[in-house]
């Protein structure tokens, strides 16, 4: 892809329930690590990777999610309100489809979170999308450097960057919350709770799924407990960049 995608949506409606009890009065992508709100986190890097519109969906505690982001000017923030129903995944962003435009877009979670080293990984992202091949590509994280991933591995990577589902594989690579969906996956689709999974399978299926490795620490945070685990991790990793 010559340029970063012109629009993103950024996946805000979850329910956080195995934060709770913070998520009973605070949206999962508002809880602070470091001092930054997680959404803030998936923001600033699209702000950064020169995106210039995000579509933000809400549901639980939407009105929270509304007034947080009102103010913020890059990227240009619209939002998607599934508060009357909730869509998963794939359903909001079929919902949000005529906001996000007919070229490829980001797609990024607000519950995960990376640090870059020396280049934005959704540029690096943006610069792996070759559209006669592609359908979906996802941004990977190692294993080795995840924080906070209690589960296995989500995908296996051929030496072409094609992925199948892990199934087990000991060298597989986790599914890191970015990636870049061209909105023809989305033909005939209606707006209905369903996950972005079918699409994944879809693409496997045709051959036109791929992975490209995040540069850099990943970040998930799902429980009260990972949270002062992830700060140390993170303390850690930007003493570590700012020694290099």
């Amino acid at each position: 892809m010559s340029t970063v995608p012109a629009t993103a949506m950024v996946l805000s409606a979850g329910l956080g329930l195995r934060l709770r009890p913070i998520t009973e009065t605070l949206p999962k992508p508002l809880v602070k690590i470091g001092g930054k709100a997680m959404l803030d986190r998936a923001l600033d890097a699209l702000a950064e990777a020169g995106t210039a519109t995000a579509v933000v969906n809400v549901h639980h505690l939407g009105a929270r999610i509304i007034d947080h982001v009102a103010a913020r000017r890059r990227p240009k923030t619209l939002i998607s309100d599934e508060r009357a129903l909730l869509l998963d995944s794939a359903g909001g962003i079929v919902k949000a489809l005529p906001l996000l435009g007919a070229r490829p877009f980001f797609v990024l979670n607000s519950d995960t979170f990376w640090i870059d080293q020396d280049q934005s990984n959704l540029v690096r992202l943006a610069a792996a999308w070759d559209d006669d091949r592609m359908d979906i590509l996802l941004m990977l994280a190692d294993p080795a450097l995840a924080i906070g991933h209690s589960g296995g591995a989500d995908f296996s990577v051929d030496a072409a960057g094609r992925l199948q589902r892990a199934r087990g594989a000991p060298d597989g690579a986790i599914y890191a919350g970015a990636a870049i969906l061209h909105p023809r996956i989305f033909a005939g689709a209606t707006v209905e709770p369903h996950s972005l999974n079918r699409y994944f399978d879809q693409a496997i299926a045709s051959g036109r799924l791929y992975g490209h490795p995040l540069a850099g620490r990943w970040f998930t945070v799902g429980t009260p407990d990972a949270i002062p685990l992830a700060e140390a991790a993170l303390d850690a990793v930007m003493a570590e960049a700012e020694a290099r």
